[in-house]
């Protein structure tokens, strides 16, 4: 089997799909490309039988054939080339494949591709499409919010719940949780997954640049994303997700509307000072100035910062996690934020003040308890 292709389109593609292979993965293949070559189409596959990658380009190719390539070897060949056809000859009886540049030969082991695990197709499906921005946002906006907790399996992935009038993405980790709602994007057939991080992380880095169509299809175990050429399947999340709705406090009735590069970078410059473990800021509102302080009893380090804000409610103060807040807001693009609060013991919420009419972001943190220092 014999196929000539452009050095850098083939790194490019390589480089699309290479993410989602582990290091030490369970099965040794699948340190592996699968080559598939049908009627001048290269198809190249790379899985970690959790998520998987597809991606077709057109080569120049005489005869059919397959071949698991090893991955790490060839992505450094590519890279160290310039730009220039290559020629891939694979002897299909002992595996081994010869890459013939314009001044160079290189040999490398190949394996056999029936070894190389199935990838699931769509049987008894749904499918919904939502544009590449819209689910490039959903991804950002609720991603962070994602835990690390394998014991807590439903909260390592993003939720996701189509209805006939629009659809939620929302992660947690406990802490904080993160809601984001399109009006724009909505199913008839109704549907909720748990879509893992990694795969999601993969699929934000895939995402073309230029706005275009994403087919979502999906099954009960598995969900499928086509654009551009590329195909990706992941496993879902088989748990139930935390019923978020009821950890969101409904009377809210002290509000803060503040700059939010203003509150980030006075943020950023507390939490320097607060305990390395708690990472504990304490914001104080009276009247129209809020006081963001912090402190280190440990090393008698403490710092305060007096900003002007926009506040209607009664006087309060309420402690945080600096590090979750700094996050959250470096992850809004909005010039202003609104934060609600009930109780001191009780979650804040976070929402942008200008954002798309289509869109509806809100976060949410826990507070955490404070001592009694003097700000």
């Amino acid at each position: 089997m014999k196929f000539i292709v452009s050095s850098s389109y083939l790194l490019k593609q390589l480089a699309a799909i290479n993410g989602v292979i582990t290091t030490n993965p369970v099965v040794p293949i699948l340190e592996n490309f699968l080559f598939e070559i049908a009627d001048g189409k290269l198809t190249i596959t790379a899985s970690d039988l959790q998520t998987s990658i597809i991606t077709e380009l057109e080569v120049e190719a005489k005869e059919n054939g397959n071949i698991a390539v090893p991955s790490k070897i060839l992505l450094e060949t590519l890279r160290n080339l310039p730009e220039q056809p290559v020629t891939f000859s694979i002897d299909e009886n002992t595996y081994s494949i010869e890459i013939n540049s314009d001044n160079g030969r290189y040999k490398l082991s190949g394996e056999n591709a029936t070894d190389f695990p199935k990838v699931p197709t769509v049987s008894d499906g749904s499918a919904v499409n939502i544009s590449s921005h819209v689910l490039g946002n959903a991804i950002n906006n609720t991603i962070l919010a994602t835990s690390n907790d394998e014991l807590r399996p439903a909260m390592t992935g993003v939720y996701l719940n189509l209805s006939d009038t629009n659809t939620t993405f929302v992660a947690t980790d406990g802490h904080r949780l993160i809601r984001y709602r399109r009006v724009d994007i909505a199913s008839d057939a109704g549907a909720s997954m748990i879509i893992p991080r990694k795969a999601l992380t993969l699929l934000r880095t895939t995402l073309p640049s230029a706005n275009t169509n994403v087919n979502v299809e999906y099954n009960v175990s598995n969900a499928f994303f086509k654009f551009d050429g590329i195909r990706m399947v992941c496993r879902l999340i088989d748990e139930r997700f935390p019923d978020y709705e009821n950890v969101i406090p409904s009377n809210n009735e002290n509000a803060m509307t503040i700059d939010r590069l203003e509150l980030l970078g006075s943020l950023k410059r507390i939490a320097i000072y607060a305990n390395k473990t708690t990472h504990q800021v304490r914001l104080k509102i009276a009247g129209s100035e809020l006081v963001i302080s912090s402190e280190d009893l440990d090393f008698s380090n403490e710092a305060n910062e007096r900003l002007s804000c926009d506040h209607d409610g009664g006087d309060i103060e309420i402690g945080f996690n600096g590090k979750f807040l700094i996050e959250m807001l470096a992850n809004i693009d909005a010039t202003q934020v609104t934060m609600k609060f009930s109780e001191p013991n009780k979650a804040g919420l976070i929402f942008p003040v200008d954002s798309d009419e289509n869109e509806d972001l809100l976060m949410l943190v826990m507070p955490v308890m404070l001592s009694n220092y003097s700000s």
